[in-house]
């Protein structure tokens, strides 16, 4: 490869990673490396279709080496980030030493536990696929408990589900268990009739889609009781444990099942100081998504706080339009205007927000012109947006082929439970 190339390194493969690399693919005067923990890049917002067997795995993931393939300045490494040396333009990953001339970080989040160890060690992630497969394993495997348990008591604590977390993951995921429990497991599982089981929505705050409009809030709520969700709000998880979901105010809930929805949290890299991070741990940039105190040091997305836009002062939310318009942006500044000395700051442009409750119930909501939808076309629009914001052709198709069966059988035959042997185990 050319001495004069611009090594860019890209930690991350998310919407902001990709997004970025895409940009600069094959473009001249640079060298791409993009590294991220899986060999993958997958779908966030359809994670819970995963979990509960709607979607194949393969729908929602597709490989960065054949994404990239025959992109000549690009290079795909499978690692994780542990330190960073700015003085030395360098960084360790768990695989090995990479050198960069600019360092793009677009790691996203994690689970935030809010310091809970009992929340940490019991209940039930929704970030990763790992987690998607683990909770569709756990909740099938509990199902089949369930159906063989003569203990009504015990029986009702394994289908009772506790959801924590009001924002569009744990309302979309709890409508999805409540047209599970009338269209399926009923069906399935006839000797669970008359068992008892619910399935809770809590959250701290008093509403549910606290981001959207009390529109979007009250349509919601009424939705997902109509379908026979319990709804807690201004109710706080404080602990998990004896089978119990515990809340602030004294009451609990006898459960095996808590999903936690509840909050995401950045993640801290050895080698920057204390003073660049901010609120949830989001590196701190300046207007051109640029490190505060670092010339060649850039995050995006979920892990970067920007507090100069002022139209968000408190920073831009956690989304993937965020993301996605933060990597366009500094593509830009990347090919022509760092070099011209003229970079263009950041600005976002709110496209608007949907929440998909269940079957032909869905809210969307747009800012310019203004304009809020409900009912079936909001879930026509959800669908055919996601179905599109797929990385490509196969993904599509076949998530389409999924949506398609499932919404004329009100069924889905992705209820496997696969579980990987454990190292060192003989056959």
């Amino acid at each position: 490869m050319s001495m004069d190339r611009k090594k860019i390194l890209i930690i991350g493969g998310g919407f902001a990673g990709v997004n970025l690399a895409e940009k600069l693919a094959d473009k001249p005067g640079f060298e791409i490396t993009l590294v991220d923990k899986n060999n993958y890049n997958f779908f966030p917002p359809l994670i819970y279709q995963v979990a509960t067997g709607y979607l194949e795995t393969s729908s929602i993931c597709y490989p960065y080496r054949l994404l990239f393939r025959g992109k000549k300045n690009f290079r795909y490494r499978l690692g994780e980030l542990e330190e960073i040396f700015p003085a030395e333009k360098k960084v360790m990953l768990s695989t090995g030493e990479v050198s960069y001339d600019y360092l793009v970080i677009a790691s996203g989040c994690v689970t935030n536990y809010f310091g809970i160890k009992s929340i940490e060690e019991n209940a039930i992630p929704m970030k990763t696929v790992s987690d998607a497969l683990s909770m569709r394993n756990t909740l099938l495997e509990r199902l089949e408990m369930a159906s063989r348990e003569t203990d009504p008591e015990q029986c009702k604590r394994l289908l009772t589900v506790v959801v924590a977390g009001g924002g569009p993951t744990g309302v979309e995921i709890s409508g999805m268990f409540a047209e599970m429990k009338k269209n399926i497991i009923a069906k399935d599982y006839p000797e669970l009739k008359g068992a008892g089981g619910e399935i809770y929505l809590v959250d701290g705050l008093n509403a549910v889609l606290t981001p959207m409009s009390e529109k979007s809030q009250q349509y919601t709520y009424k939705k997902l009781t109509e379908m026979g969700v319990k709804i807690k709000l201004n109710t706080m998880v404080t602990e998990f444990i004896d089978e119990a979901v515990q809340f602030k105010n004294g009451e609990s809930i006898p459960t095996k099942n808590l999903i936690w929805a509840a909050g995401v949290t950045a993640i801290i890299f050895k080698g920057l100081p204390q003073e660049a991070y901010g609120r949830g741990k989001r590196l701190i940039v300046d207007a051109y998504n640029r490190l505060v105190g670092f010339d060649d040091i850039f995050a995006l997305g979920d892990t970067c706080l920007m507090n100069v836009d002022p139209n968000f002062p408190e920073g831009h939310p956690q989304v993937a339009q965020v993301a996605i318009q933060q990597a366009d942006n500094l593509a830009e500044n990347f090919l022509e205007r760092f070099q011209k000395g003229t970079p263009k700051p950041f600005s976002y442009h709110d496209k608007g927000s949907m929440a998909i409750i269940g079957k032909n119930k869905a809210v969307a909501e747009f800012p310019k012109p203004k304009m809020f939808f409900s009912g079936f076309i909001a879930w026509a629009m959800w669908l055919f947006i996601h179905l599109l914001s797929l990385i490509n052709y196969r993904n599509r198709i076949s998530t389409l082929y999924n949506w398609t069966t499932a919404y004329f059988t009100k069924d889905m035959a992705l209820r496997f439970i696969v579980r990987t042997k454990p190292k060192n185990t003989e056959e």
